[in-house]
């Protein structure tokens, strides 16, 4: 199969040749004759007035090749932008009793915080390589031209600042309105194997089948929680690790990576995409669905590195699993000229597992100032030596505690990655691909996304998995009535209570994305 010719040897590729007023004489002429003309085998000529309908996959199952009659190799080059706008709702959780909000006998996740929005621009060149008979390598990287990220008032809540941004009593989590830093560079580097395990072209009775695999590696600066406007005295990018965020290592318990650091672009992650398709031509149309799953690998060397511990309970990116329906519409094609005009109707659905990853309060949060949010925590507690129950009773504070902190322990920042609950994403695409020639073609299309509401700060503070004894378990534990403990877990070392604890917690909801899209493809 070629990507970018029609081959001479495969049966049932033809093309329908129309002008004028003729064309809807020919389209049910050709129809006609295809529903009373039966298959022919491979062998069986073809009659003067068989109508000529090709048979190549559309774009979204086509897979260059190479060693084939009369093609021995196959090469692609193309180059892609995209743009897209994103708008969301920030709210929070409240147990205000206000009208909207709570009549105060529960908590709400109703007070509003800011309104989200979000643009992108990205260049992706492409290089497809034929390797074998329906077997093609291709590159892929991503390049980001400008992303930037903005939080502004909603319905008022920039007057209301000190209660919809409350941390701890007298903090502010940060100020309304917020501007993340531009973000530029490559995404990543994607390498990806495709075959197509079946091939309508080569036999007509079957589908066409892709099958493929992706590996998403990185290559640029990991993201990093900025501020485009830091207070006096502060930096826009600090190190997680720089409590008070003035690029000096000046306090106890700073860490050593004491740093400016620049905003980043990628993802920090090894992503491996596994991907399937299967489409069926039918004359002119071309019927197609498929599924991924997307993969993702933290990087130590990221911020990912700084809270990958063994208590946390949600160390890892999220899972994404991909459906996708769709149909291609072939109104016209010319098999001698190698042209053809391809309508591409999709309905795209994602699940997006719990998992930490980038929110839209990543850099709001992560570069909070914040003592509750600064302040690092421990990763593990100990065993207090001086617990002694009848101590305890007769006054001795020191003594009551059977766990303390363990001050030897691994220190953890906090970096403005957050526990993102799981919800579903909807997409809708439509696409006009053109192929003017026998070496170029080109794609233009529009996209429409929508994200389900969804919590993006859902650290518990035990984890259930650990429950070693009662000198490692911190405050996760109970009093029976004859004064033992039970130990219902251990510390979570990510768990931020101003964030995380219910009646703190932050919503996005009402969130659409609309996209264009165009490409242009070289083929030799």
């Amino acid at each position: 199969m070629h990507g970018r010719r029609y081959g001479e040897g495969h049966l049932a590729r033809v093309a329908i040749s129309v002008d004028g007023g003729s064309a809807f004489v020919s389209l049910a002429v050709a129809a006609a004759a295809l529903l009373a003309t039966p298959p022919a085998a491979a062998d069986e000529p073809r009659s003067a007035t068989e109508p000529r309908v090709m048979l190549e996959s559309g774009e979204v199952t086509n897979v260059i090749d190479a060693f084939d009659d009369g093609d021995t190799f196959d090469l692609n080059l193309s180059l892609g932008f995209e743009y897209s706008t994103k708008s969301a709702k920030i709210r929070r959780e409240t147990s205000i009793a206000a009208p909207g909000l709570s009549t105060g006998g529960y908590t709400s996740n109703l007070l509003n915080v800011a309104s989200y929005s979000e643009t992108t621009s990205k260049l992706i060149p492409r290089v497809d390589v034929g390797l074998y008979k329906d077997l093609a390598l291709y590159l892929k990287l991503p390049i980001i031209l400008n992303s930037s990220r903005e939080l502004t008032d909603l319905d008022g809540s920039a007057g209301q600042q000190d209660v919809a941004l409350a941390g701890a009593p007298g903090e502010r989590l940060f100020d309304l309105p917020f501007r993340s830093p531009s973000r530029s560079g490559i995404e990543h580097l994607a390498v990806g194997l495709d075959v197509n395990i079946m091939n309508q072209a080569r036999d007509r009775t079957k589908p066409t089948w892709l099958f493929g695999i992706e590996g998403r590696f990185p290559v640029s600066e990991p993201m990093h929680a900025c501020t485009e406007s830091p207070r006096d005295g502060q930096v826009k990018c600090a190190d997680p690790t720089d409590i008070n965020r003035n690029d000096r290592n000046d306090l106890q318990f700073e860490g050593g990576r004491i740093s400016q650091r620049e905003p980043g672009v990628s993802r920090g992650t090894i992503g491996l995409e596994v991907h399937t398709l299967l489409s069926k031509r039918i004359k002119y149309v071309e019927p197609y669905g498929g599924l991924k799953a997307l993969f993702e690998f933290q990087q130590e060397s990221s911020d990912y590195g700084l809270i990958d511990l063994e208590r946390s309970l949600v160390n890892h990116p999220p899972l994404v699993g991909t459906v996708l329906l769709g149909v291609m519409i072939i109104p016209w094609e010319n098999r001698e000229k190698f042209s053809r005009l391809t309508f591409d109707l999709r309905f795209t659905g994602e699940y997006h597992s719990e998992g930490r990853d980038y929110s839209e309060l990543f850099d709001a949060l992560g570069s909070s100032d914040a003592p509750s949010l600064r302040q690092p925590q421990w990763a593990a507690f100990r065993e207090n030596p001086s617990y002694n129950p009848t101590d305890c009773r007769n006054g001795v504070q020191a003594a009551c505690a059977p766990s303390i902190i363990d001050e030897g322990s691994q220190r953890t920042y906090f970096t403005g990655l957050s526990d993102v609950q799981a919800y579903g994403s909807y997409r809708v695409k439509a696409s006009v691909a053109w192929q003017a020639s026998e070496n170029v073609k080109f794609q233009l299309g529009v996209g429409f996304r929508h994200d389900q509401a969804h919590g993006i700060g859902g650290d518990q503070p035990c984890n259930a998995a650990f429950k070693d004894s009662p000198g490692a378990s911190g405050p996760c534990r109970r009093q029976n009535a004859d004064g033992s403990f039970e130990v219902t877990g251990s510390p979570n070392p990510n768990y931020r209570q101003t964030i995380n604890s219910v009646g703190r917690r932050f919503y996005v909801n009402d969130s659409n994305t609309f996209d264009v899209f165009a490409s242009g493809t070289v083929m030799f």
